[in-house]
């Protein structure tokens, strides 16, 4: 079998394209086409058959376990109950949330799920920023409240038995295995800049662990409220691809939706408006938002670690130089104050 990781991008389309054809048969769409949307981590389909539009979901090989797959969905389906505006997921024909899907040409089991349909325009992109028609105040007036909803239903919810996901917490984010990767031996990053953040990781390690957890500043959290999965409508925002939810701290997710806004210059409309919003549905305090530097840099690391896992990608080449100099400028500023 040809090393599926070896393969470029390209190539390794045909093989997942040829996957999602054949999972749509669990779906009873045979024959709905195929449009890709987006490659980056998971492949995400676009499948249309007469008046049926679905998002098939193609899983990166070794994310998730799956019941740590499952839980996502469970959580899901609990937001939705809670009149959370989420991806509805469609089950197969005969009722399973995903499906697993192993051929000759993959390395391993593929996962595989599927969601309606989602019209609107996304928030914006990493890469570009916020979407110039965006009114920066009442979009994220909107995010912070969503952000507060998300937030009071979880950590009030009783996790079903088995319900397993990782958590952003000191070990997660800045122990000697964080999540996403050893970020401080990000291969193209000088001496000087590895040494900034080795002790960037120390000191966000040590301010982490002094943290007191409870339900009031920690619970499952999206961990991912960036604005290419936050979806604009007539009706609002709504928060799409829960891949990396798991446990963490609020202060964290704060900290991801305006993280790429940071050098913008609509930055403190947004802050202002996802703070603003936030404290319409949860308690926010003052002094609690002074540890929003800690979460920013805590982020910015976690992206570093997220390059260097992925070097091998298009996308992490690309975006290395911008998050390594991001990630840089926050742990001096931080480590200065």
């Amino acid at each position: 079998m040809t090393d599926y990781f070896n393969l470029e991008p390209n190539e390794q389309i045909v093989l997942l394209e040829a996957a999602a054809r054949d999972a749509l048969s669990h779906w009873d769409l045979e024959g709905a086409s195929l449009d890709l949307i987006k490659h980056r981590e998971n492949a995400v389909y676009e499948a249309r058959i007469g008046a049926f539009r679905g998002a098939l979901r193609l899983h990166r090989f070794g994310y998730h376990s799956d019941i740590e797959l499952l839980s996502e969905l469970q959580w899901m389906q609990a937001l939705a109950k809670a009149d959370i505006r989420t991806p509805k997921i469609i089950p197969t024909s005969d009722g399973r949330l995903f499906v697993n899907h192993l051929s000759d040409s993959l390395p391993a089991e593929l996962q595989i799920d599927m969601f309606e349909w989602i019209d609107g325009r996304q928030l914006g992109s990493v890469e570009e920023g916020v979407a110039s028609e965006t009114n920066v105040t009442d979009t994220y007036t909107a995010i912070g409240e969503l952000a507060a909803r998300v937030h009071n239903q979880s950590a009030e919810w009783q996790l079903p038995p088995g319900f397993a996901r990782h958590a952003w917490d000191a070990d997660g984010i800045a122990g000697q295995a964080p999540l996403w990767g050893q970020f401080w031996k990000l291969e193209s990053a000088t001496e000087v800049e590895a040494t900034l953040l080795e002790n960037a990781r120390d000191k966000v390690y040590a301010d982490l662990s002094s943290i007191e957890k409870s339900s009031a500043n920690y619970s499952l959290i999206h961990a991912d409220f960036t604005p290419e999965n936050v979806m604009v409508d007539a009706n609002g925002v709504r928060l799409i691809d829960f891949d990396d939810a798991g446990f963490g701290w609020h202060l964290f997710e704060l900290a991801t939706s305006l993280y790429f806004l940071k050098s913008e210059p609509c930055f403190d409309q947004a802050k202002s408006g996802l703070i603003e919003g936030y404290r319409r549905h949860r308690a926010l305090t003052d002094e609690h938002l002074e540890l929003l530097p800690l979460f920013f840099l805590a982020r910015g690391l976690t992206y570093v670690g997220w390059v260097h896992t992925r070097h091998e990608t298009e996308t992490a080449r690309e975006l290395s130089p911008m998050i390594l100099a991001m990630a840089c400028e926050q742990a001096e500023h931080y480590l200065q104050n």
